[in-house]
């Protein structure tokens, strides 16, 4: 059997897994999740909800908030957030570990605005000299908890110009309003991971942050061991991992977990 036929096989047992969660009977399954999987999210969970007759609550908080809350007691069925989390949710018995499923990762990148010049980064210093050029940058403000922001933080510190960088830089508020403000003409760059930038219209990926400057997030969903209906709940992260799943996730912007 070829490598296609299986991973084919495999797609059809998924989607047939999480359509029979259905089937016993409807519930309501409450979703806490980073922003950075709410656009695919609102585009799968209608398609979940027809075809298992479950209802889906969706919340969505920056990773530093969504980890405390969840920590502090928050209810959940099913929670999706960066790997490395649910994996310290599992040590503390807060995640079922049989549960837990890779959906999609995805890297920082920087953006112009549309027709606008696209700087050199494609090295370190290569991206220092454009930080330094530019009139004014955007990113998240790592005081929210989001991950790229905390990322691009620490990058500027490890290129020795966060005090260069602090009378430029406008903080952003989490979702997709990093490259709204590089749209509207209120700042030069932007920085986020690549699926915010996706539904932004009027701007341009530069390119991706450059060799070991790179981080990558791994987000990966899990039943709760509090899960109200843990059937329904798996059903739901069987259903985002089907080949229907990955090709949202691709149109997104991000690369379908393995």
């Amino acid at each position: 059997m070829t490598n296609s036929i299986r991973m084919f096989a495999a797609g059809l047992a998924a989607t047939a897994l999480w359509a029979l969660g259905g089937v016993a009977g409807a519930a309501e399954i409450s979703v806490a999740s980073v922003q950075a999987m709410k656009e695919v999210l609102d585009d799968l969970g209608p398609n979940f909800e027809r075809g298992s007759r479950h209802k889906l609550a969706l919340k969505f908080a920056t990773v530093g908030e969504l980890t405390k809350r969840i920590r502090g007691g928050e209810s959940a069925d099913v929670i999706i957030i960066q790997r490395q989390v649910i994996e310290g949710l599992v040590k503390e018995g807060k995640a079922a570990s049989g549960s837990v499923a890779v959906l999609a990762s995805s890297g920082i990148v920087v953006v112009v605005r549309k027709g606008a010049p696209k700087p050199d980064i494609s090295s370190p210093e290569a991206l220092k000299r454009a930080l330094l050029n530019a009139k004014s940058i955007t990113y998240g403000n790592p005081a929210q908890g989001g991950a790229s922001a905390a990322h691009f933080a620490k990058v500027l510190e490890r290129l020795g110009i966060e005090k260069e960088m602090k009378t430029k830089t406008i903080f952003s508020n989490a979702g997709g309003d990093t490259g709204l403000q590089v749209a509207n003409g209120n700042a030069e760059l932007g920085v986020s991971q690549r699926q915010i930038f996706m539904p932004i219209a009027g701007i341009e990926v530069v390119g991706p942050l450059p060799g070991e400057l790179q981080s990558t997030n791994v987000f990966a969903a899990a039943v709760m061991t509090s899960a109200k209906d843990p059937a329904a709940a798996k059903s739901l992260v069987g259903f985002l991992r089907t080949p229907e799943a990955a090709e949202v996730i691709r149109t997104k912007g991000m690369d379908p977990g393995n």
